[in-house]
């Protein structure tokens, strides 16, 4: 039985990864914030506007218990999922974490893309973007280091960098 769970900060391509690992191993895939909008038919900016961070994180704690059970999965989670309650000691319990390591910069460069869609990221300019990240990081690292398994990111910006990163995965799982 294999349950893999890929955390790192938003924007390290946890769920591009992902599903590129599931086709590969041919078994199913679940991102956790994709679940929770299907669960409770609401999306996860529409779950933090109702209920605030401290709220949707009950419900991704929930989410991701619930998730973790299922045998031969791939689980993303979000970036700020292992750093709250147990999540992080549960899931290295549940099956082999990789944490996918990007630098800021990088972090930076695939978020200006799509910031708007990001409850976390909305408003910020460039560099208060930059500033966040960082920030953000330095509390978080803590959490995400805790994951068996580290795997860098920061070449991963086409198809066949994706494959690399796939293949690199694999071989730090010995899968």
């Amino acid at each position: 039985m294999k349950r893999i769970i890929l955390i790192g900060y938003m924007g390290a391509g946890k769920t591009t990864v992902g599903k590129a690992l599931s086709k590969e191993l041919g078994i199913p895939f679940y991102d956790l914030d994709w679940y929770i909008e299907s669960r409770r038919r609401k999306t996860v900016p529409q779950i933090f506007a109702e209920v605030g961070e401290a709220g949707f994180r009950e419900i991704e704690r929930n989410m991701l218990h619930e998730v973790a059970e299922f045998e031969d999965v791939i689980i993303s989670c979000g970036g700020g999922t292992p750093c709250f309650f147990d999540n992080m000691e549960y899931m290295n319990q549940q099956g082999m974490v990789v944490y996918l390591q990007a630098s800021p910069e990088v972090l930076h460069g695939h978020l200006k893309m799509g910031k708007t869609e990001r409850p976390l990221l909305k408003g910020k300019s460039d560099e208060e973007l930059m500033a966040f990240i960082k920030e953000q990081l330095k509390k978080r690292e803590p959490f995400y280091t805790q994951a068996k398994y580290h795997v860098n990111v920061d070449l991963m910006e086409n198809y066949e960098k994706i494959n690399i990163t796939v293949s690199k995965i694999r071989e730090v799982l010995k899968i």
